[in-house]
């Protein structure tokens, strides 16, 4: 879509605002909104200023002054307004220079896949997440000097088998059985329909929607593959749809990994691989249906995972789900067809075009920017440097004996240890100028100061149970 089209598109849907949307450093959709009115050619190609010093990781308040540049290819109405409203999701520059601000995540993206294309490598990588979310009826939580909780209701967790609803009518879902018996157990049937439904009004090409393993509310709806910044998008407009569904039926959805104690918890399951010119690069005759190539790519991926979970797992509770012994993948290794393997080759189709490598440790707190161009980064690094993965691994990774599998390696068992990860192992990030040393700095700095330290300083509630009377 050209400005000429968005503009004759306002005008078609008369459409009475413009809200210029953007990525912060950590990973939140920000916006300014604009009468369509000041909306012209101008504004696609000059910009609109706005202050970057109050964005989260940008700029210093001495040098503030910022311009958000609309996208027009990325225009979708909005469903959740009253007043007609266009969305427009926008790049970040310097008013200056008129550069591509270094910082901000979209940027980022959109460098690393132009390195991908001048490398050789391929042109076009695809990714495909599967973000998973629970959708709660109540949440409430607070933190201050001298009291912190958190609570968490759903009218079908397992807890509430037994409370005075008048009447209870039963079919609550047990713990680790929500994948994925019908209704009445699945309550949220509809619910689902409707986010599926409004993401396909938007624009975007959903393959299915269902309940997903936990109890009390957990679910998941799966798009169709994407060229990595417009699947990038794409995730944060389901963010977005999927929130303000569950809002307008008074419920709460959360992309947090780990909400609940003693249940699955969220993960975002990215489906990668690589194409030329419209052929399928991951497609070969080695193990899995796999191409040298993607084997590469494989070695790339788990010799630099560690680094690269301080984007795809960025946050303290990220590591809650990340436990050994658990349904999430915390061992760096790869099999087909194994869910407990960092990375999984699935096996559903003999096709070529279906070939592709599912890294399993992500979550949906990650920066979708951020985090698929670390991916990608990864893989092509393991792809220039021809690096071996290793043997596979097939068995059921959790049933190992205790020899065998202490010579796995795993994933970083906090987010302090990937950020170190990421500290000492970042060269590979760097190549094209796709993140800067000044990305990664602020990264790690904003991570530890604001949120590390930020859990480490305060008592946690369980302490009270176990050593108050000590």
């Amino acid at each position: 879509m050209t400005p000429k089209e968005v503009l004759a598109l306002c005008r078609e849907k008369d459409v009475k605002a413009v809200d210029l949307r953007f990525m912060d450093f950590p990973g939140r959709w920000q916006h300014l909104t604009i009468p369509v009115g000041k909306l012209n050619e101008d504004v696609f190609e000059e910009g609109m200023g706005f202050d970057g010093s109050s964005i989260r990781g940008w700029q210093a308040i001495n040098e503030s002054d910022m311009l958000i540049v609309p996208q027009p290819d990325t225009a979708f109405l909005d469903p959740f307004t009253t007043l007609p409203t266009l969305v427009l999701i926008c790049n970040i520059q310097d008013p200056i220079t008129r550069e591509d601000y270094s910082r901000d995540p979209r940027n980022v993206a959109r460098k690393a896949v132009n390195y991908l294309r001048t490398s050789g490598v391929a042109d076009t990588a695809y990714f495909g997440p599967e973000a998973e979310f629970f959708v709660f009826d109540d949440a409430r939580y607070e933190q201050t000097a001298h009291q912190a909780f958190y609570f968490l209701d759903s009218g079908e967790g397992q807890w509430n088998r037994g409370r005075d609803e008048q009447p209870n009518l039963g079919h609550k879902l047990r713990y680790k059985e929500g994948y994925f018996p019908v209704p009445p157990s699945d309550q949220l049937m509809d619910l689902r329909n409707e986010m599926m439904q409004t993401m396909i009004e938007c624009g975007m090409d959903v393959e299915c929607q269902h309940h997903e393993v936990a109890t009390g509310g957990q679910s998941e709806i799966d798009l169709h593959y994407d060229q990595l910044v417009t699947m990038a998008d794409n995730l944060m407009m389901y963010k977005y749809i999927v929130k303000n569904v569950a809002r307008r039926h008074g419920k709460s959805v959360t992309f947090m990994p780990k909400p609940l104690f003693g249940d699955n918890g969220s993960g975002l399951h990215t489906h990668f691989s690589l194409w030329n010119e419209g052929t399928p690069l991951f497609a070969g005759s080695g193990y899995a249906g796999l191409s040298d190539m993607a084997l590469h790519a494989l070695g790339g991926l788990l010799k630099h995972a560690p680094a690269v979970l301080a984007f795809t797992n960025p946050t303290t509770n990220s590591y809650k789900r990340l436990v050994p012994g658990y349904e999430a993948p915390v061992n760096l290794a790869y099999s087909q067809r194994n869910r407990s393997a960092a990375c999984r080759i699935p096996m559903y189709s003999p096709s070529p075009k279906s070939k592709r490598i599912e890294f399993r440790c992500p979550d949906p707190t990650c920066n979708p920017y951020f985090a698929f161009a670390a991916i990608l980064m990864a893989a092509i690094d393991g792809i220039q440097n021809k690096i071996s993965p290793g043997e596979p691994l097939d068995k059921d990774i959790y049933d190992l004996p205790p020899e065998v599998l202490a010579s796995v390696p795993k994933t970083p068992a906090s987010l302090d240890d990937a950020l170190a990860s990421l500290e000492n192992d970042h060269d590979f990030l760097l190549r094209g100028d796709v993140f800067t040393e000044d990305v990664i700095r602020t990264w790690i700095h904003y991570k530890r100061q604001e949120e590390v330290d930020a859990i480490r300083l305060r008592p946690h509630p369980y302490e009270f149970c176990l050593y108050y009377d000590l």
